[in-house]
């Protein structure tokens, strides 16, 4: 049995160096490669970069749904102190649902639509608990009264499709949280929904965190949603993390040239602007073949004073604040006067 690192003593969620590689007829898909962060209870953390960027594979591998033939994976997942990529299957299956958790993106996909939504949540309870159908069903369409559907037992035997996009969502999350799980993942929780309803659903989602006390991950690429929620932001980029830290400190105090394409790509509310908005120019790699050195260089307005070192080589993570890190090749003047003199004034 692998031990726990030092330095996931006090976190819930440790993730370590993972890498998930995928076998096409294309060639070796680079899906997520060697992503490592911490993550405590009660706490968000955002994950956030463009589509394509490695999100949604590294929500589904914490939850152990990649063990396919053409799969690769490596590294760590240390949950509450129990390692996952090198457990049994089942086990693995066992902590689904009870000990973690996800909202997925299309609850309309998500959800069986043979079947209706108290009995897909009622089995969802007794997977975990050996209790009879009437006592699953009362919890079924308590859930469902605590994420705001109205008239829960009633609407316990509808079908999905005879829910609204936001309620769908609100019963996917009621699912979710039936079994009062200690890690939530949150896929676009809030994609194609009109913003009313996104902002019901990011307070519900805050709302029941502070409830149960569950440590969250929030994927997204949408900045304004981590805004709202996110105490700390990852900011992926070809499947690797190009910057970590405390969320204000992200929003404030950028440190990689990604970091800022994305902020000025985001629409702002709470100041004038007098320019368009400036989107990352270029498209995102393939994972087939993800550029040399750093990935983001063909993209990167600022690759020409590294002195070809992002042509070349892999920037390492390194810490830039207190907390804070970055994997970029720029030195800290270049950064600093590149901040201070053309971003932040655009922003």
């Amino acid at each position: 049995m692998l031990d726990a690192p030092a330095a996931q003593t006090d976190a819930f969620l440790s993730v370590r160096d993972l890498k998930i590689h995928f076998e096409t007829d294309d060639g070796l898909v680079k899906s997520v490669d060697g992503l490592s962060f911490d993550l405590k209870r009660g706490r968000t953390l955002g994950i956030v970069g463009e589509s394509g960027s490695g999100k949604s594979v590294t929500s589904l591998g914490i939850m152990g749904l990649h063990r396919t033939a053409r799969a690769k994976i490596s590294g760590e997942v240390w949950l509450d102190g129990e390692e996952l990529v090198h457990a049994a299957p089942d086990h693995v299956r066992t902590l689904r649902g009870r000990k973690m958790a996800m909202i997925f993106q299309d609850p309309l996909s998500a959800m069986h639509p043979y079947f209706t939504v108290g009995s897909q949540i009622v089995e969802a309870y007794r997977v975990h608990h050996k209790v009879p159908k009437k006592v699953a069903a009362a919890r079924a369409v308590e859930m469902l009264d605590r994420v705001g559907i109205p008239e829960p037992s009633k609407r316990f035997y509808d079908y999905p499709h005879q829910f609204s996009g936001g309620m769908r969502q609100r019963a996917m999350i009621a699912m979710s949280l039936v079994n009062n799980p200690e890690l939530l993942i949150a896929d676009e929780p809030t994609t194609a929904l009109d913003v009313t309803v996104q902002a019901q659903i990011l307070d519900l989602i805050r709302d029941l965190q502070k409830e149960f006390g569950s440590a969250v991950i929030m994927i997204t690429h949408d900045l304004g949603v981590v805004a709202e929620v996110a105490d700390d932001l990852l900011v992926m980029y070809a499947g690797r993390c190009v910057e970590r830290g405390e969320a204000q400190k992200l929003f404030t105090e950028p440190r990689h040239p990604y970091t800022w394409g994305l902020l000025g790509s985001m629409p702002r509310m709470d100041r004038e602007r007098t320019d368009r908005l400036n989107p990352v120019k270029g498209s995102p790699p393939s994972l087939i073949n993800v550029p040399s050195g750093c990935a983001f260089h063909p993209r990167c307005p600022y690759a020409t004073l590294t002195g070809g070192s992002s042509e070349t080589l892999v920037p390492a993570l390194h810490e830039v604040a207190p907390g804070h890190v970055a994997a970029c090749h720029l030195s800290e003047d270049d950064r600093n006067r590149i901040w201070t003199e053309e971003i932040e004034p655009k922003l």
